[in-house]
């Protein structure tokens, strides 16, 4: 089985790269995003990555989020904090 990888902001930019480099090698990769959702689709389907929709500067967004995750596609192993956040 292959270990779960979470990218926090994973759909588009250095997310996008970093979520494909793991694919490639070998991880089952979920992008997490909190923005454009139609973009996110796009995503998934260029990439067979599938994407969760939620803010991770919201904890309870988080928990629900990762259990979600956890329910969905297995036990996360990596999780690359990528997501930027402005204030």
């Amino acid at each position: 089985m292959a270990r779960v990888a979470l990218v926090t902001g994973g759909t588009r930019g250095i997310g996008e790269a970093i979520s494909v480099m793991l694919k490639e090698k070998g991880y089952t990769v979920v992008a997490c995003y909190a923005g454009n959702e139609e973009r996110a689709k796009a995503f998934t389907d260029r990439t067979g990555i599938a994407s969760y929709k939620w803010d991770v500067s919201d904890f309870e967004q988080c928990q629900a989020g990762i259990a979600r995750v956890e329910a969905e596609i297995g036990p996360i192993d990596v999780l690359i904090n990528n997501a930027g956040i402005t204030r």
